[in-house]
């Protein structure tokens, strides 16, 4: 699949990368240093806001996948919604 939009395509590099660094970081926090990292919660920011919306109780893997869907989706609808604006605005 061929993306042709240039923006469309920064954007979803930009959440791939997010992604990646999110699911970097959590690999650290959990397996490394065994949970309570300082910067935990500034990195993983974006999915940290998407869960935000939602009740502690869940169980751990939906609420990792509510995380790390929060990790991408948080940084590529910013970086849409720039792009967006900076065309609308020139």
């Amino acid at each position: 699949m061929l993306i042709s939009d240039k923006g469309l395509r920064f954007s979803l590099v930009v959440g791939v990368i997010s992604l990646a660094i999110g699911l970097l970081v959590f690999a650290y926090n959990w397996k490394i240093i065994g949970g309570g990292w300082t910067y935990f919660g500034t990195v993983l920011f974006p999915g940290n806001l998407v869960l935000s919306f939602f009740s502690e109780e869940i169980d751990f893997w939906p609420k990792f996948a509510l995380q790390m869907s929060g990790q991408f989706l948080v940084p590529f609808l910013l970086a849409r919604s720039l792009i967006s604006f900076r065309r609308w605005w020139k």
